[in-house]
């Protein structure tokens, strides 16, 4: 089989690989209600579980930083998926407290490794082409949170058990996970690298942490808060309330499945700095809006912005360490959590204190920290990496332009 062969293949396997953790996270998320009626998980106690997610993902993002110094990542996502899809059924399964506190803590255990694993492949095989393709396997994760959503809202409109709604996604894609992980390109074979972590090297990734922790407050804002702005405060009906979030995904996953182009085009700079325009004028539109519609306009705005920041954060990470990607990327994933747990309460405690217009100015102001940071994503001019990438990547760019591109 020829180079060029193999890395295609597993750019396909390891998109498949984003899809079907996006089905997964999102037919746990947005069947949240279905699980605390499921199990009697109280009000004052369902932060609790919600939290736990985060945390354990945190927890096992550290993990897996180490782990791959003895195992590639590649291996690790292998078996990290299948158990992510298990315990997304034994949630669905269980009829006692203890039973869903522990099919979450494996859920969230396994989510972290799958996570820092995916996206160590992703960068490693963005080098190996020698051109963007990172922002396309976000698309992919898009499209699953989309049907993810979707089959949930079937579950749910036909009163579903979620044993029974969880089921047929897990039987699909379990054996098609495993089928499609035999495909994966590690560092070893596709152009990564496992040097040691440089001295020095939490000071040049901080500036990084700090955007994807942002863009992940902006995110959690979207998912969590949309609904209730529009109805509350924007005085729409409860179904028309329902609309922004799918909106976004949507625009999330077209901004990500052209995004590569532009990247390639105009420079990773380029493209984050216009992202990062268009998500903060999306939260000034949302917080000035006069009624539903205009509001629906500043969620639209907000998916096509925030879409390209969080898979250029990845690859300016493996671009910055190109000897110690896989380490760069399990700790910047850890802000991924950060951002996620931050975002919610920080928006509801805003709004209860003061008003929910001001809360959405507050991940306005944060998602503008990436202006600032802008540089940190590689120099102004290159289309793609930088000089050691051009270089070491003159072979690999024509690798995938018979293929499958994005």
């Amino acid at each position: 089989m020829t180079v060029d062969v193999r890395l295609r293949r597993g750019r396909g396997a390891l998109g498949f690989g984003f899809f079907a953790q996006g089905v997964a996270f999102a037919l746990l998320v947005t069947r949240i209600p279905a699980i605390q009626d499921q199990y009697g998980i109280s009000d004052g106690l369902l932060p609790a579980f919600l939290a736990a997610v985060p945390i354990l993902a945190g927890v096992s993002s550290v993990a897996t930083e180490h782990l791959v110094k003895r195992i590639a990542p590649g291996t690790v996502l292998r078996w990290a998926q299948p158990v992510v899809l298990l315990a997304l059924l034994g949630v669905g399964a269980g009829t006692r407290m203890w039973h869903v506190a522990v099919a979450l803590g494996v859920f969230g255990l396994a989510v972290g490794a799958l996570d820092a694993s995916m996206n160590m492949l992703g960068v490693s095989l963005q080098r190996a082409y020698g051109r963007s393709i990172m922002l396309g396997f976000h698309a992919a994760y898009s499209l699953g949170g989309i049907l993810g959503a979707s089959a949930a809202w079937a579950g749910a409109h036909w009163h579903l058990a979620l044993f029974t709604g969880y089921l047929p996604a897990v039987l699909v894609l379990l054996p098609m996970v495993l089928v499609g992980s035999r495909s994966y390109v590690d560092a070893a074979d596709g152009g990564g690298a496992a040097e040691g972590w440089p001295a020095g090297g939490g000071k040049l990734l901080l500036p990084l942490c700090l955007v994807m922790a942002c863009a992940y407050i902006g995110d959690s804002t979207v998912a969590n808060w949309s609904a209730k702005y529009l109805q509350d405060v924007l005085g729409s009906s409860e179904q028309l309330a329902t609309v922004p979030y799918n909106v976004y995904m949507v625009t999330t996953l077209i901004g990500r499945a052209v995004g590569d182009l532009g990247v390639r085009r105009f420079g990773a700079v380029a493209v984050v700095r216009g992202g990062t325009v268009v998500a903060a004028g999306g939260f000034a539109v949302v917080a000035a809006a006069p009624g539903a519609w205009t509001g629906m306009l500043g969620f639209t705005l907000l998916g096509i912005g925030l879409c390209v920041i969080v898979p250029q954060t990845f690859a300016a990470a493996g671009r910055l360490f190109p000897g110690a990607s896989d380490t760069a990327v399990a700790r910047l994933n850890i802000f991924n959590y950060v951002g996620f747990l931050i975002g919610s309460p920080l928006v509801g405690g805003i709004g209860d204190a003061w008003s929910y217009r001001g809360a959405m100015l507050v991940p306005m102001v944060l998602v503008l920290v990436t202006l600032v940071q802008a540089r940190s994503f590689g120099p102004e001019r290159a289309r793609y990496g930088v000089g050691h990438e051009r270089r070491a990547g003159d072979r690999a760019v024509d690798v995938g332009r018979g293929g499958n591109g994005v």
